[in-house]
């Protein structure tokens, strides 16, 4: 966990970090350096990485006095530091620059069919690389994989929360995805049911993505390999979603949802 010297913490930007050179060296520790997630976020001040993620900075990444790293806490704030001093598992750091990075709009909410194999996980890595918001594991009825309560579905729960939550730092996001709980169909209608928009992606539909939603949530479904089956459409589809191709290509369950994404992206103001 990382500590502040100094007292405060509030959703604010602190500093402008303008030295004598001229050189915004926040600004550029901020587009090279390493994200490690922390509980709280230092304010200004000194600072302290300790714990997994400062033996991680420290012992495996062998970060070294004078370079940069990020502070984040999953949550939408984050810290540019400079590296006063490296222990054997601890950092000792200076906060050069604190921010705080909205909310995207619309929030992207993606219920992502269970997929066999490592499929889940890179499903779940590549949504995270995109900038998914909230990722919903779908019993969808055509899965091979069951993820049945008990030990093993909370294990592999945790696996892809920790596959958003390492994916978010290699990509240097501010926000961890939300890795919730595995929902079946009639679950998830009822979710359709509370957001802006629903979409089915449906290499079969006449309809193309368009007219998204500028706020709210925006809620995308992506079927198993096996495709989604004519009942489970229709449940989604009477509840208000909207089937949608993205175009000739028939993709992979474990690419769909980045390359929509990306799509999303461009149509909405979530990359301006």
């Amino acid at each position: 966990m990382a500590t502040a010297c100094s007292p405060g913490c509030g959703p604010r930007v602190v500093g402008d970090n303008r030295v004598s050179d001229g050189v915004d060296h926040a600004e550029q520790g901020a587009t090279s350096a390493p994200v490690f997630l922390v509980d709280r976020v230092p304010a200004e001040g000194a600072a302290v990485l300790d714990g997994p993620e400062g033996h991680h900075a420290a012992t495996v990444r062998r970060l070294r006095v004078g370079e940069h790293a990020v502070l984040a806490d999953g949550r939408g704030t984050r810290a540019v530091c400079r590296i006063d001093g490296v222990d054997r598992d601890t950092l000792r750091l200076a906060v050069l620059r604190r921010a705080v990075e909205p909310t995207p709009a619309p929030r992207v909410v993606v219920a992502q069919a269970l997929v066999k194999g490592d499929g889940g996980e890179l499903a779940v890595e590549l949504a995270t690389q995109a900038g998914v918001d909230v990722i919903v594991p779908w019993r969808a009825s055509r899965c091979v994989t069951r993820w049945q309560d008990g030990p093993r579905a909370d294990k592999a729960l945790a696996r892809w929360r920790g596959t958003a939550r390492e994916a978010a730092k290699q990509a240097r996001r501010a926000w961890v995805p939300d890795v919730r709980p595995p929902v079946d169909t009639t679950q998830l209608a009822e979710l359709v049911g509370r957001v802006a928009k629903a979409v089915v992606l449906d290499a079969s539909a006449p309809a193309r993505l368009g007219d998204l939603p500028k706020e709210g949530d925006l809620l995308l479904v992506v079927g198993p390999e096996g495709g989604i089956s004519a009942q489970e459409l229709a449940v989604l589809t009477a509840a208000g979603a909207v089937a949608v191709r993205l175009g000739p290509q028939v993709l992979r369950a474990s690419s769909a949802a980045a390359v929509a994404l990306g799509a999303i992206g461009v149509l909405t103001d979530r990359w301006t």
